[in-house]
């Protein structure tokens, strides 16, 4: 009985607290305020509904599948889509092809476009027909009908009125005065504008003026006639320099004179010929050891190569007389290069060495570190004609060619006194 008894107080316990629930549910439902939104997206809809009460808020999402052509998505997964295009005909393959694009770098143009010309090739192209024929066309072709008619001085439609400006816009750009004293604003005042464009020079404004302006006052040329604050800005004529004559110098004869060690013949310069052969290079640097007279030797851009530059490298050693020699805008790789300055170390009268621009454009760390000690070990070199990349190595060159220019120079002045 007892037993009875607790299970009745159970049951009728939850009944009321169902009862209960309902009562608040009812009481709930006078205050409530229902909120539904319906976002769209590209794979599915999203319905929610806000429930907001008193005390608590409940939410409730709805999730349903996109579908198309009243069918989920997910069931055209398993759909055979090969066997479906065998199924259409030539003309619905075509239309289907208009409205697709494959979106295939790797096709052409002209497969993926989907415009299809149907008329037949009238033959080939004649440029000048076509553009005769597009201008006989925009000719003839009769202009769009105006709504209102042009009259001169007559505003059409709505006249464009600008907005008034920011009140903290006009005092910025208002121009703050100087008191320059009296005796500089008269002067301002009588100037002349080519005299105002002349301290606008000096002073460093070069926005006011153009470039044949600025310079014109730098120079003390005079302004050029027709330019003022509101003249038009024209480009500045090029000037035409003539071009340089061809070198005429007879390379046969030269090399004869070299042989004979002919002493009016001081200095020879067979830059810029490029027809001479590796047998007259190699003639004239057989003859260089016994000539005492030659003192400067240009050979730039001759095409000197790596086989007759060693010829050369060679020849220095025993040169006597050689003060400068240019062998710039050749062939020379950097390891014979290296070699031509070290045969500077047994010649002691070369000043001046020149050798850039050859077919390396840079040498490289090695190349430059022993450039840079063998002219450390040379005492008589002054100037040296060489790009050099490092700065370690351009800066010790540098300074050991000043400590051989201001020995030598100290040398001269004792020697005079």
């Amino acid at each position: 009985m007892a037993d009875t008894a607790k299970d009745n107080d159970v049951i009728e316990g939850a009944g009321g607290k169902e009862a209960g629930d309902e009562m608040e549910e009812e009481l709930e439902e006078e205050s409530t305020t229902t909120t539904t939104t319906t976002t769209k997206k590209t794979s599915q809809w999203r319905k929610t509904r806000s429930t907001k009460t008193s005390a608590t808020t409940k939410t409730t999402t709805l999730t349903t599948p996109a579908k198309l052509y009243g069918k989920d998505l997910s069931e055209y997964d398993d759909v055979d889509v090969e066997s479906l295009l065998a199924q259409l005909s030539p003309e619905e393959i075509t239309i289907l092809a208009k409205e697709v694009d494959p979106d295939d770098n790797f096709l052409p143009p002209d497969q993926r476009c989907g415009y299809e010309c149907t008329k037949e090739a009238t033959g080939p192209l004649n440029r000048k027909q076509l553009i005769e024929h597009i201008n006989k066309q925009a000719i003839e072709t009769p202009d769009e009908p105006e709504f209102e008619p042009f009259v001169q001085g007559k505003v059409r439609g709505k006249k464009w009125v600008p907005p008034p400006r920011d009140a903290r816009e006009i005092e910025a750009e208002e121009q703050i005065a100087i008191d320059m004293g009296e005796e500089y604003e008269h002067a301002l005042n009588d100037a002349t504008q080519e005299e105002i464009i002349d301290l606008a020079a000096i002073l460093g404004f070069h926005s006011m003026m153009n470039q044949d302006q600025y310079h014109a006052s730098l120079l003390n040329k005079g302004q050029p006639v027709g330019l003022g604050w509101d003249g038009i800005t024209k480009s500045t004529q090029q000037k035409l320099f003539p071009m340089d004559p061809p070198n005429s110098t007879d390379v046969e004869e030269s090399i004869k004179r070299v042989k004979d060690d002919d002493s009016k013949l001081i200095d020879l310069n067979l830059n810029n010929i490029k027809n001479i052969s590796d047998e007259k290079l190699e003639q004239l640097f057989a003859a260089l050891p016994q000539n005492e007279h030659l003192e400067v030797l240009s050979l730039t851009n001759v095409g000197l190569t790596d086989k007759t530059a060693l010829l050369l490298a060679e020849a220095i050693e025993k040169s006597k007389t050689l003060r400068v020699l240019n062998v710039e805008t050749n062939f020379i790789s950097p390891p014979v290069i290296v070699k031509l300055v070290q045969a500077l170390l047994k010649c002691h009268t070369i000043e001046e060495f020149r050798a850039s621009n050859q077919r390396s454009a840079v040498l490289g760390n090695k190349i430059e570190m022993e450039i840079t000690d063998l002219v450390e070990k040379n005492s008589s070199l002054l100037r040296l004609g060489l790009h050099l990349e490092f700065n370690d190595a351009r800066h010790r060159v540098a300074a050991h060619l000043q400590r051989n220019i201001d020995r030598i120079r100290v040398k001269r002045l004792n020697q005079r006194k």
